[in-house]
């Protein structure tokens, strides 16, 4: 499936596996805690990835300038923000948003699983994860060395979702942008 959209793949996925798991018999107390430690085993994987990729932004501490202009909120009337950041500070809060993604996905299915008594989410949820952590920005450049030009560029471009229509646009980082966010004066504020 190498070249098909992520969200394409997670859909075959999801369609496959809720098939699989009709099969699975989760009565049974020793298939459930399989299921559970596959889960586990998951996010401590994803847990394991997001760390050294932390270690790698941290060692090398990249303090490139990076400006870029930062969309304007939904339903705002106001411009884009100006942002003058460095590149180590920018993937740092690039990886802050992973783990908080990971964290609300593991208190959900905490919810989903353990109050709710869903079980067929689990195997769902040990795979999906995964293959984010693996797909993610971040995972491209520090875990697999590619070059961050193209589409890993930063500021990372936002991945087209489900509700892509109604959000705003991306971060625009070409100068005329950034020259013009600068003349009028949004912004600007240095984040370290």
């Amino acid at each position: 499936m190498v070249g098909l959209n992520p969200q394409i793949t997670n859909l075959v996925i999801i369609l496959g596996v809720m098939q699989v798991a009709k099969k699975i018999p989760f009565e049974d107390p020793m298939v459930l805690n399989a299921c559970r430690v596959a889960y586990a085993a998951s996010n401590i994987i994803i847990l394991s990835i997001y760390l050294y990729i932390q270690s790698s932004i941290n060692k090398k501490k990249d303090m490139t300038t990076l400006k870029y202009v930062e969309p304007a909120p939904m339903g705002s009337s106001e411009e884009g923000k100006l942002v003058t950041t460095t590149i180590h500070a920018y993937d740092i809060g690039q990886l802050k948003n992973l783990y908080r993604s990971q964290a609300m996905g593991v208190l959900m299915m905490g919810v989903m699983h353990l109050y709710f008594k869903y079980t067929n989410p689990l195997i769902i949820q040990s795979i999906i994860p995964l293959k984010g952590a693996f797909e993610s920005n971040l995972a491209k450049i520090y875990l697999f060395g590619q070059p961050a030009t193209g589409d890993l560029k930063r500021p990372f471009k936002q991945a087209a979702g489900f509700m892509q229509g109604l959000q705003s646009g991306p971060a625009q980082s070409d100068k005329k942008a950034v020259e013009a966010a600068e003349r009028a004066g949004r912004g600007g504020a240095k984040e370290e």
